[in-house]
């Protein structure tokens, strides 16, 4: 039975993974996307053990758990391992030439490590729901983790890449990277925020949306030089 959640865990990651490839005019080798996929599942497990700990130094100082700080700390611990799954997996690597390679690299992490979660919350779906309701919960937690979650990771860590493009174009690497983490951090707390605080996902998926035009926008700018703007 377990089966299920690790099968059905990739396919989100999977269907955006696809979507993001086809936006690269120059396709990567298939090594290097499965490294980078496999070190942000990696990273992953390391990012539920650092965020255990900052829960703990939370609690111990008095910061409520779904607090603007707890939000925002969670959202940036994310980030960072995700740009240090993709940093870990081609930062020397020869094939990181083009500025959107540094994008679709970051996304490639993401997914990995979106999948993970996918396959976490899989996992208690199944354990969890009754035998007759299983199907209709495992088709409603994967459709709101693809539009969801698994979406965020992808537009997050895109934000990211951008401006780790922007640095290594510019040889400035630290002075685009930081704001580019910043910026993805706030945006991953308020879609935390707005699933914790209403029930209807609408207002999230339409945040997605708009965060995922200027994402789009993103990739364009880097399919042309970049070093001289």
């Amino acid at each position: 039975m377990l089966l299920i959640p690790l099968v059905l865990g990739l396919l989100p990651g999977f269907a955006w993974l696809v979507f993001y490839l086809g936006e690269d005019p120059h396709p990567e080798p298939k090594r290097l996307i499965l490294l980078t996929f496999t070190a942000g599942i990696a990273f992953g497990f390391f990012t539920i053990i650092i965020e255990q700990g900052f829960n703990a130094l939370t609690g111990a100082l008095g910061i409520a758990e779904f607090s603007a700080a707890s939000l925002l700390g969670l959202a940036a611990i994310e980030e960072c391992m995700k740009f240090a799954a993709a940093h870990f997996s081609v930062a020397k690597s020869p094939v990181l030439q083009d500025p959107i390679d540094a994008m679709i690299y970051m996304v490639v992490a993401a997914m990995g490590f979106a999948t993970l979660e996918n396959i976490g919350a899989l996992t208690s779906v199944v354990t969890a729901a009754g035998h007759g309701a299983l199907i209709s919960k495992i088709f409603e937690t994967l459709s709101l983790r693809f539009v969801g979650a698994t979406l965020l990771h992808s537009l997050a860590s895109a934000i990211v890449g951008y401006h780790w493009a922007l640095g290594i174009a510019r040889r400035k690497i630290p002075h685009y990277l930081i704001p580019g983490i910043v910026e993805a951090s706030i945006l991953h707390a308020i879609f935390n925020y707005l699933i914790l605080s209403y029930e209807d996902v609408a207002y999230s998926v339409i945040f997605l949306l708009v965060i995922g035009f200027f994402v789009l926008n993103d990739f364009e700018k880097l399919k042309a030089p970049v070093a001289a703007s």
